[in-house]
């Protein structure tokens, strides 16, 4: 059994594989003062990360921390920094941060500050990804106005649920496609609640006569953008709904539809636009998705915080992660898992 030291505690890997299998939790003392530029963080809530150096040096490799976004708590700041203080919010913008730890030193560049007022803790740590992925695909390929039509597989996922509200805070109409399942009414009601104009499984996706009740929803307008998270068939299905030279991304298509619809493709990745895109674009972004939130136009992600207490030994910390990543493995777990890791001793 190993001991708990009085410090803080990681979440680590050192060889990639089943997360299931090569997490384990790893006790480490209290972070000393912070470097110039540099802050240290506490309460993280939650690619690969660059080696924690801090940490190798207790082992004879190198260790690295999961964990690719998260809301910290400034706990002290180094020479130099004068736009934080004790007690602030920031989250990660720098991908695989290694957010899944107590405490952290981070570099003044690789995090935004986030206001505390009108934003849940969990708003907050998920702010980086899912909402922004939401918010970006929808306003980076085409330019849309009040009334327009989006469609979308995968709607239910984190970032199907923000597009929905994103696009309804918008004027923007949505056809969101799902899988079947035994509640499939009570998610096409939570759905619709988000602001869903329409929900519809993937068997009613097959149906022919699916392509003249869209025309009848949309009163025969052009579809202009269409949003995919599956690929497959019924990503050809749903781009056959797409109006001329209308936007869709990603996907893997037949060549009839590219050259009869002047479809155009797009990929998308978050991680991309954060290192593309200026410190003032990055926090233009963050102010818009907390106005929403702030609104009430964007809601928490349907959660859980899961607690790695801080008397529990590693050994013990190791098993409940790998046991919990093990559930979320198999799918169709329903909603967000936030990580929260506690000081040890």
């Amino acid at each position: 059994m190993s001991s708990v030291l009085a410090g803080n505690r990681a979440i680590i890997y050192s060889t990639n594989g089943d997360p299931a299998r090569v997490l384990s939790a790893f006790s480490f003392p209290e972070l000393p003062p912070p470097p110039p530029n540099t802050a240290n963080i506490k309460g993280v809530y939650p690619a690969r990360p660059e080696p924690d150096v801090s940490l190798s040096q207790a082992k004879d490799h190198p260790l690295f921390v999961g964990g690719n976004e998260g809301l910290g708590k400034v706990m002290d700041v180094g020479e130099g920094v004068v736009d934080l203080q004790k007690d602030d919010w920031v989250v990660m913008t720098k991908a695989q941060s290694g957010t899944w730890a107590s405490a952290k030193n981070i570099a003044l560049s690789d995090v935004l500050k986030v206001p505390k007022q009108g934003l849940s803790e969990a708003q907050a740590a998920t702010i980086t990804v899912n909402p922004a992925t939401a918010y970006n695909i929808v306003h980076d390929f085409t330019q849309l106005v009040e009334g327009d039509w989006i469609v979308q597989n995968g709607a239910n996922s984190a970032v199907g649920q923000a597009v929905i509200q994103i696009a309804a805070a918008k004027g923007y109409k949505t056809i969101n496609f799902i899988r079947d399942r035994d509640d499939v009414e009570l998610l096409k009601q939570h759905l619709e609640l988000l602001g869903a104009t329409h929900v519809v499984t993937y068997d009613e996706l097959s149906d022919k006569s699916l392509r003249t009740k869209v025309k009848t929803w949309t009163g025969g307008k052009d579809i202009r953008l269409g949003l995919n998270c599956v690929s497959g068939k019924t990503t050809t299905l749903m781009a056959r709904l797409l109006g001329n030279n209308a936007h869709l991304e990603p996907l893997s298509l037949p060549t009839s539809l590219f050259i009869f619809k002047n479809l155009t493709c797009h990929g998308f990745w978050q991680t991309r636009w954060y290192s593309d895109k200026s410190l003032e674009q990055r926090q233009e972004l963050l102010k818009t998705l907390i106005a929403l939130m702030r609104d009430g136009k964007l809601r928490d992600p349907d959660h859980e915080v899961f607690t790695i207490g801080g008397a529990e030994s590693d050994v013990g910390a190791s098993g409940k992660i790998r046991d919990l990543l093990a559930r979320l493995g198999q799918g169709m777990y329903g909603k967000k898992v936030l990580l929260r890791v506690e000081e040890t001793g």
